[in-house]
Parts: structure tokens; C-alpha cells; sequence
């Protein structure tokens, strides 16, 4: 990928990428009440880092069209607590968190935010919240004003501190074009999956791998209930014993209510390089489930681009209400693609140092392997 992209080219409508994020940073569009860490701004992201203040709230909230953050707090938090040397947030709690980043949007630009991958891995619940807002994880076109994390741990309670990174944002130019018609002709042009019957309705079919090819291997793993404390900031230092249960009978599963599962896709995934993609959350068509927390797909994700040659996406899967009967094959997602609003000067790869190419089922980085 050519490291030298020229950010004065035409921007179309599209994701923007690393050097057009730098940009806005540049013209006081993001604004961080610290310097951006080096590594904070990926190929077609954002890291968020969590501020200096915390709440826990009684209650799931949104401000609304006429109300403040700041505001609603004022009504429903229980008690402020100091991020700084770190806190304890545990879980089936709520807690508001102010972020060192905030914005100034131009006219023509939006963004969305996403959990990070290796926070929906440990089955952190986080959404963004604005000022006024009607709907979490979006900012409207022209916003300004400050960002704020609503973060709920369901399984593990975590240990997190000023400048932790739960979220992701995404900037986007325009309205890009997200349809089918788009992702068939990626498709034609190299093929998007690496493997099996493609199916393209509402999106990029893939299914659950209830199966692997390996069978000295895990197909999944199960969380336990009640385990120790995760600290957000600490890679490859827990046992995945402690905290996991290994799957490994083959064949249908039972998800249980409010279970966490982490599984596989069948197939393996490219996102080309002037593309990005995002996996829809919860299809209702497929099962009263949600699949896949973190749903970005930077460009380059098991892509040759980026040293892949296919990566299959990791699922966070949790049930509701009742017991759901998974099959081998059965459709669990769907992978929405987008283009680029010019090209980027780098792409997710093992050459930024990405966590998660050519990876197959495998636990967040907080974990070692597990053998």
C-alpha cells in the first residue's frame, strides 16, 4: 500500500482513513485533553481512551434531544469515582465514563463507534453517548461537544484506568454506498470469503464453525461464572483456564440465556484495501441471539495487503431470553462492506503490529494461548 497517499486528492464519500483522521486532529476537529497516543489512530479507526471521571448510574440512559449528559447525571448517578490509578468496574453494573477525546465535526462528516475487539472478547458492554443524543454509538453529521462511554461488564469484572481503550470510532464522509450491489462486485473481482457457498442478502453471509478441522482443538469456548478480575491494559497475562471452558463436542450447541460464547465463522474473511467493513450485530432473522460485539473490519483484515490470506471472524455470542439451538453451518452475521473515501497509507496487518490477522478462534489478548 502506497505509504505516501496524497491527503490532498478528492475525498468521496467513504470511511475516512488514517491519514485524513490525522488531518482533523491537525484542524482541531478531534480534540484530546491529552496528546494522542502513537498508536492510537488505526487504518480506518480511532482508538477512544477513557477520561479522568466515572459514574456509576442507576440506569441504561440516553440524554435526548433537549437534555445534557452532565444533566441526566445530575438525576441518575449514585456515586463520581477517580480514573486515574485505576478502578474496579464490576459487573452487572452501569458506569458513565467521560473520554479525553471530543469532537468537532464538519458539516459533511459523521462517525460511529464500535467496542473494541479485545473488549467484546471479555464481554464488556460499551456504547458512546453524545450531548443531546438520540442514539448510542452515533454522532450526527457537524457534532461538537464532548464523548462520553456508558460501559457495563457482564461476565468478568475489569480493572481499567484513565487512557484505557474500550471503543472505536469511525469517521465517515458522506452517505458511501452500502449494498449488496457493492459487495457482489468486490466479490467478482476477488473473491471475499475464501471458502464454501457465498451468500449475499442484506450483506455478507457467515455462518458458525461448530465443526474445526482440528480435533485436538477447541471449537469454542464457554465463560465462567464468577472468575477473577481482567485488567484492560495488561496483554497476555491471565490464564485462559481461569476464566474459560473449553467446547469441544462437535456438532449442534445449546446457548444458554445470558451465556457468553466465544465461537468462529466458517469462513475466512478479506476486506480489500480501499474497503471496510462491519459486522451487523444482531439479525433477528437468524435467532434471538447477539453476534459479534465489536464490529469492525479495518481494510486489509485477512487480506493479502495486510499479510493475511484469510481471517475468520471471531463471534461473541450471547443468548436471550431462552436456550437457542445452534447447528454447524448455521448463518449467524452478516458483513456489511464500504468503500473508502480515498486510499489509506497503511493497512491492518502484522505489519502495525494487529492483533488479530490470520487469526482463527482465539480468546482477546489479554489471555495466553491456551493449550
Amino acid at each position: 500500500m502506497n505509504s505516501n497517499a496524497n491527503t490532498t486528492q478528492p475525498r468521496r464519500d467513504g470511511i475516512l482513513p488514517a491519514h485524513a483522521i490525522r488531518q482533523m486532529a491537525e484542524e482541531g476537529r478531534i480534540l484530546a485533553a491529552e496528546p494522542l497516543d502513537a498508536d492510537q489512530i488505526q487504518p480506518a479507526s480511532m482508538d477512544l481512551r477513557l477520561g479522568r471521571r466515572a459514574w456509576r448510574v442507576r440506569a441504561s440512559f440516553l440524554p435526548g434531544r433537549n437534555r445534557t449528559v452532565s444533566e441526566r447525571l445530575d438525576e441518575l448517578a449514585l456515586h463520581e469515582i477517580l480514573m486515574e490509578d485505576g478502578a474496579v468496574l464490576e459487573t452487572g453494573c452501569v458506569y458513565i465514563i467521560e473520554l479525553l477525546e471530543s469532537l468537532a465535526l464538519p458539516q459533511d462528516i459523521s462517525a460511529a463507534a464500535n467496542p473494541k475487539s479485545s473488549t467484546g472478547r471479555i464481554d464488556v458492554f460499551t456504547r458512546i453517548i453524545t450531548e443531546y443524543g438520540e442514539a448510542f454509538d452515533q454522532v450526527p453529521a457537524g457534532y461538537e461537544g464532548p464523548l462520553y462511554a456508558e460501559v457495563s461488564p457482564r461476565t468478568f469484572p475489569i480493572k481499567a484506568r484513565t487512557g484505557s481503550r474500550l471503543s472505536q470510532i469511525r469517521f465517515r464522509k458522506g452517505h458511501p454506498e452500502r449494498s449488496d450491489e457493492l459487495i457482489r462486485a468486490l466479490h467478482a473481482r476477488e473473491p471475499l470469503v475464501t471458502s464454501g457457498e457465498v451468500s449475499i442478502n442484506g450483506g455478507l453471509a457467515l455462518s458458525v464453525d461448530l465443526a474445526g478441522g482440528d480435533f485436538t482443538q477447541p471449537v469454542g469456548f464457554r465463560a465462567r461464572r464468577h472468575s477473577g478480575l481482567i485488567d484492560v491494559d495488561r496483554p497476555g497475562a491471565l490464564d485462559p483456564h481461569d476464566y474459560w471452558e473449553p467446547i469441544v463436542k462437535r456438532g449442534p450447541l445449546i446457548l444458554e440465556p445470558d451465556q457468553f460464547y466465544i465461537l468462529a465463522s466458517k469462513e475466512a474473511v478479506r476486506v480489500p484495501p480501499l474497503h471496510a467493513a462491519e459486522m451487523v450485530p444482531f439479525d433477528p432473522l437468524v435467532g434471538e441471539f447477539r453476534v459479534h460485539y465489536a464490529g469492525f473490519f479495518d481494510p486489509g483484515f485477512g487480506h493479502a495487503s495486510g499479510g493475511g490470506e484469510g481471517s475468520r471472524a471471531v463471534l461473541e455470542v450471547r443468548s436471550h431470553e431462552v436456550p437457542f439451538i445452534l447447528e454447524d453451518g448455521q448463518i449467524i452475521g452478516r458483513l456489511i462492506y464500504e468503500p473508502l473515501s480515498e486510499e489509506p497509507d497503511f493497512v491492518y496487518g502484522s505489519d502495525i503490529g494487529s492483533h488479530y490477522q490470520r487469526q482463527g478462534l482465539k480468546l482477546s489478548k489479554h489471555f495466553k494461548p491456551f493449550d
